[in-house]
């Protein structure tokens, strides 16, 4: 059976179960974001190490845009200060890349109060496929839409 790389598992579609739902969220709208380094949990020996770097360069930057798209007044900066809300994607691999597998995918937002807030989701890799070039873009915006 031909091995599949992550970059493949990451352009998958979504289940209908919601793991999480963050709170209401009156910080979200106008704050300011810095994207900290992506991670990838799980079976990492499906990705090789040229795909990794692709897939967390894609991670950071989709999430990024997933943020202005939900929020278009917030701010991405480069660099962490005190009131910067900082943002972890993180990418749940499957123990196997079978059509049947499922990647759960998570944005931890840390607040400046020190509140972490989570939300996250499960997607079947045959989902994500159907995504393409766009899941990690679909993935995102799809966990944004939980934040309100």
């Amino acid at each position: 059976m031909k091995r599949l790389t992550l970059a493949a598992l990451a352009l998958s579609t979504v289940s209908a179960s919601a793991l999480a739902q963050a709170p209401a969220a009156s910080w979200a709208a106008n704050a300011t974001y810095v994207i900290m380094t992506p991670r990838i949990e799980g079976n990492t020996n499906l990705v090789s190490g040229g795909d990794l770097q692709t897939v967390l360069a894609a991670m950071q930057r989709d999430s990024a845009g997933a943020i202005k798209r939900r929020f278009p007044a917030a701010t991405i900066s480069e660099t962490a200060g005190p009131n910067v809300v900082k943002v972890t994607p993180t990418l749940v691999a499957p123990s196997a890349l079978v059509p049947w597998a499922k990647v759960s995918a998570r944005l931890d937002f840390d607040l400046p109060s020190g509140q972490r807030v989570s939300v996250s989701d499960t997607y079947s890799v045959i989902a994500l496929y159907e995504h393409r070039a766009d899941a990690a873009n679909f993935l995102f915006d799809q966990l944004m839409k939980r934040v309100r």
